[in-house]
């Protein structure tokens, strides 16, 4: 009991705290240097204390390869009985990409991430039918409980690892586990019929088609889509994929894979005015869903990255679509008394689930401060916002005691595990790569201190669409 009292305590100190500090939001936002140095600072000392520096290397696995998935809360591994193939590549991007943030701890994080690429390449690499499997038990074994079926979300993720890790290392090893990944995808899971890419498939490669009608066996669904349709996620995270591969291969076949999944995301999957639709049938007809405030975000950034990567950034009708991605979470996902994005909502009304889970408030990091980085000049919303949903993430959503971040919290900040929490891997990239980006963001907006970046053409770009609304965007 009284263990208890104090728990409340503390908490409502935390709460005072918090409400103080959003008191001072009434006034103008500073966006000075000194301003973007101090936020910069702050974030990257969260970065390596709260997250990079408890996640490596406690979550190695070395008696079996690869990393723990799970960890308690002293950071042991403890009842681990697989290998999923999403959490194992996203550690391995997390710990290339801070590979090249860390300084004088390169080396360090690239040895980790080596030995996650190790374990991909040699263990859930599939030797006889190419591709890599979607879930092993924990030695490396394929089991009937996880059976042997292939999902592309998880060999994206895999491109995803091998070619962050290709860009430091410059080992053409490597960047062969990327190209391989993506090579057998493109020979087993796109639809030259429909467009798109085939989910799930077969161990062979084959497609599985739908079933003929609804069904509520859970074995026919993967990532909360039927197996045979088609999906937001997937397809964000393929289109996420191939950016950075491309970043680092520029092959002329990948691009134009890359610039068909640009117009997949942003002409099929977003609508006005500022959606995803998250489901459909294998011919693109939308299946009536929620709409997810997070992947809204996340779907600005990653749009916006394909533009520059593609080298199209006066691409006004993909800025056009990235912004009104991030402004209507902003409208309906948002809350302005605690900050921070909430978890679901409709086109038009009001979020329905105001949880708030760490993958979405570290995506909304990214898209607000790269809306702020090209119209700042013209409107505080963005970084306004961003410093809300910072103060919510430092005083919340981060675990000062034992480190990385809490999976979901309720609107105001109380965790809602019922004190079981275990460090899970599944959102430590959300985490990892806003901050990673948050940080080289703020740094170079040090260098103009008005706010927008320097670099207009982008910001020009989206105003002209803007300016044209109705217009025919071919005239544009």
């Amino acid at each position: 009991m009284l263990t208890r009292g104090r728990q409340l305590i503390g908490r409502t100190k935390q709460l005072f705290r918090y409400i103080r500090q959003s008191i001072g939001e009434l006034s103008p936002v500073d966006q000075s240097r000194d301003s973007y140095q101090s936020l910069a600072g702050e974030i990257n000392g969260r970065l390596h204390e709260n997250l990079l520096n408890v996640w490596y290397p406690h979550s190695l696995d070395r008696i079996y390869g690869g990393y723990y998935q799970r960890l308690s809360s002293d950071w042991s591994g403890k009842g681990e009985t697989n290998k999923f193939l999403v959490c194992q590549a996203r550690l391995a991007w997390t710990a290339a990409a801070a590979a090249g943030h860390a300084g004088e701890l390169r080396e360090s994080y690239l040895a980790c991430a080596r030995h996650g690429l190790k374990f991909l390449d040699e263990v859930m690499r599939d030797k006889r039918f190419g591709g890599f499997h979607w879930r092993l038990d924990r030695s490396g074994q394929l089991t009937a409980r996880f059976g042997d079926d292939k999902h592309v979300y998880g060999i994206a993720f895999v491109i995803y690892a091998a070619a962050e890790i290709f860009r430091h290392t410059e080992e053409d090893r490597d960047l062969q586990v990327a190209v391989d990944a993506y090579q057998w995808l493109e020979r087993y899971a796109v639809d030259h019929h429909n467009g798109g890419y085939f989910e799930w498939l077969r161990r062979d490669g084959s497609y599985i088609p739908p079933p003929r009608s609804a069904s509520r066996n859970k074995s026919l669904y993967s990532l909360n889509a039927l197996v045979g349709y088609k999906s937001m996620n997937s397809h964000l995270h393929i289109l996420e994929a191939y950016t950075l591969l491309y970043q680092v291969w520029p092959d002329k076949d990948l691009r134009s894979r890359l610039e068909h999944l640009l117009l997949i995301v942003r002409d099929r999957i977003a609508v006005a005015p500022g959606a995803l639709n998250l489901y459909f049938t294998p011919d693109w007809r939308a299946v009536p869903a929620h709409d997810s405030f997070g992947h809204d975000v996340e779907a600005a950034y990653l749009l916006v990255d394909v533009v520059k990567a593609l080298g199209r950034v006066e691409d006004a009708i993909t800025w056009n679509s990235a912004r009104q991605l991030v402004d209507h979470a902003l409208v309906w996902g948002w809350d302005e008394k605690f900050g921070g994005f909430y978890d679901k909502g409709e086109a038009f009304l009001s979020a329905h689930d105001m949880r708030k889970f760490g993958w979405v408030q570290a995506e909304g990091l990214n898209a607000l401060l790269l809306m702020h980085q090209l119209f700042g000049d013209q409107d505080e919303t963005y970084f306004k916002a961003f410093i809300k949903l910072w103060r919510f993430i430092r005083s919340f959503q981060i675990d000062p005691r034992r480190g990385s971040w809490h999976r979901v919290l309720s609107r105001d900040g109380r965790v809602l595990t019922g004190g079981r929490e275990v460090n899970e891997s599944g959102a430590i990239y959300h985490y990892a790569r806003a901050m990673f980006n948050a940080t080289r963001t703020l740094r170079q907006l040090c260098k103009n201190e008005n706010g927008a970046d320097e670099n207009s053409r982008a910001r020009v770009a989206g105003e002209r669409l803007f300016a044209n609304e109705g217009s025919d965007p071919s005239t544009l």
